[in-house]
């Protein structure tokens, strides 16, 4: 339920950027029942309603989520995808890493400022849990958008695979021995706007301005608008030069804008395909036939008098190069880092034989205390990796240029995320290009910045960010599977600037309910941090996912009588 502070956004003028709103939402997470394909199954809702509700904003406003847990059996807690977080980094939200997963019957608030205008959305970042359900459309408004004016009415389109089983037995078929392919559960359907579809009232003389989000677990979609160019200003909330597409790809957890004009010749209805794209690598033939099999049609409907029938059809797909696009601002490379960080990915098997993913041939395991608790209470010692545990910590300083390199040595392509920045895209050569040569040359002029960047199959991907944003960010492929088979880094930023960080009581007395340690290193030695003895090195073979076991002495009773 949105307070006061919410509703009077309406009475905002976009074009005053000194007045600031508080918005407040009362959100209860709960079971649902829906049926978005047609198959019904138990999702998670907020306030016993689902597809969850948007949160709305505008650049400098104050975000504010009291975010109940009432699922019972499972624990949550909520991400904002995009939001960089700045100086509130334990409002992040991937449990385990800026703070404890909330329990049952636990109230959390979130609070936090909008720091830029864009496309962004919000999901759990606990254990699997956001395939099921708990994920929506987060738009912050920017008063200082560059192509405000532009454009007549906004259209929202979200984008998701779709499975039929829940995410715990999905990732638990996945985690076996016998699984020697590491494949992850393949979705059943494609569902657009959580099930509800798209249909555009489109006005001859207007222009609209889509927002397109993708809320998928696994799949990549193509999406081409018959004979309407799709005229692209934003990727992932950060603004390039306008530039025409025809098509364009759109891998898990990433966000396009653009505009689509109604021209003074248009007339009927138009089709628009969303295709979900389940290859392992659409421009290797070499992996086997393309697969298509699941497609939706939406339309522009210019008269509602005349049939939404035609589809559009596309004989071959070629997106556009996201990695060529240009950045609004022109802005040239980063120059002159400091840090390097090289990441091989590669699968690979557990002390019991039970598939992985690997980054320099380590999987992540979450440890006993969550990440950004230690770097706030291991003191000087917050600069050293071995306090934090096999989390594949990477430690910058403040101020640092930090240069990325990821070799994908999987024939598949993998989109990839980082937490608490934009970063700029130097290189993304095509599939079958191999590891990163080890030379800075041929990199973009203008490089494009985003959050969420595709990196090819048997290739790799240079990026750069500055290191100004103090915390504990992740750095993980976004397919959630993925994610649960451990392929994910931390990038431990300016610690010296962590030590003495506060936590709000609500945050810790999560911990305290779940009887996590908040302070010391991974295991919680908070007498000699260094001590390395209580990490977790191998992960336990039975996977939990978000269920939720009380602590034993919060057991109840057995009833006499």
């Amino acid at each position: 339920m949105l307070s006061s502070g919410a509703l009077s956004l309406a009475f905002l003028s976009l074009a005053s950027v000194a007045r600031t709103a508080t918005v407040t939402y009362d959100w209860t997470a709960t079971w649902v029942w829906a049926s978005p394909d047609g198959y019904g199954r138990p999702v998670v809702g907020i306030n016993n309603q689902w597809p969850c509700p948007k949160i709305e904003a505008t650049v400098g406003d104050t975000v504010v989520i009291n975010f109940t847990n009432n699922l019972g059996n499972q624990t949550s807690g909520l991400h904002f995808h995009g939001i960089n977080q700045v100086q509130t980094p334990e409002m992040d939200g991937p449990s385990g890493v800026t703070q404890c997963p909330v329990p049952p019957g636990s109230t959390l608030t979130y609070k936090f400022v909008v720091d830029i205008g864009g496309t962004f959305w919000y999901h759990s970042h606990n254990m699997g849990q956001y395939p099921d359900g708990l994920r929506g459309v987060f738009i912050v408004h920017d008063p200082n958008d560059p192509y405000s004016g532009k454009y007549d009415e906004e259209v929202i389109m979200t984008v998701s695979d779709w499975y039929h089983n829940e995410s715990l037995p999905l990732v638990r078929n996945m985690l076996q021995p016998s699984n020697t392919r590491f494949a992850p559960p393949i979705p059943d359907r494609l569902i657009v706007n959580e099930g509800a579809g798209l249909l555009v009232n489109f006005t001859k003389g207007k222009t609209y301005r889509f927002r397109v989000i993708s809320f998928a677990a696994l799949a990549s979609f193509m999406i081409h608008f018959d004979s309407h160019d799709m005229n692209i200003i934003m990727n992932d909330a950060a603004y390039l030069k306008q530039e025409a597409a025809q098509q364009i790809r759109i891998a898990a957890a990433q966000r396009y804008d653009f505009l689509v004009e109604a021209k003074d010749g248009d007339s009927g209805n138009y089709p628009f395909l969303v295709a979900m794209d389940i290859n392992r690598d659409w421009t290797n033939t070499d992996l086997g036939a393309l697969v298509w099999p699941h497609n939706y049609t939406g339309y522009l409907v210019m008269d509602p008098s005349k049939p939404t029938d035609k589809l559009d059809v596309v004989s071959e797909f070629s997106p556009a190069d996201d990695a060529h696009f240009k950045p609004h601002d022109g802005a040239a490379p980063y120059a002159n880092y400091t840090s390097h960080i090289k990441l091989d990915f590669d699968f690979c098997t557990d002390a019991n034989g039970i598939p992985r993913a690997c980054f320099n041939n380590v999987t992540y395991i979450g440890q006993p205390v969550p990440t950004l608790y230690s770097a706030a209470t291991t003191g000087d010692n917050n600069t050293n990796p071995i306090v934090y545990g096999q989390v594949n910590p990477f430690v910058v300083s403040y101020g640092e240029v930090v240069q990325i390199v990821v070799n994908n040595h999987d024939e598949a392509t993998h989109p990839f995320h980082l937490h608490g920045h934009h970063f700029q895209v130097l290189d993304r050569p095509a599939s079958g290009a191999g590891d990163w040569p080890g030379t800075d040359a041929g990199y973009a002029a203008e490089p494009p910045m985003r959050d969420t960047v595709t990196i090819m199959g048997k290739s790799h991907a240079v990026l750069r960010f500055k290191a100004t944003n103090p915390g504990v960010w992740l750095f993980h492929c976004h397919i959630e599977w993925h994610v649960e088979m451990g392929l994910t880094a931390t990038i431990i930023e300016a610690p010296e600037k962590l030590r003495d960080h506060t936590f709000p009581s609500d945050h810790l007395d999560a911990c305290h309910k779940l009887k996590i340690p908040t302070e010391g290193n991974a295991a919680g030695n908070t007498v000699n941090v260094l001590d390395t003895s209580g990490y977790v090195t191998v992960n336990p073979t039975t996977y939990n996912g978000a269920m939720y076991t009380p602590p034993p002495n919060k057991r109840c009773k057995p009833q006499k009588g």
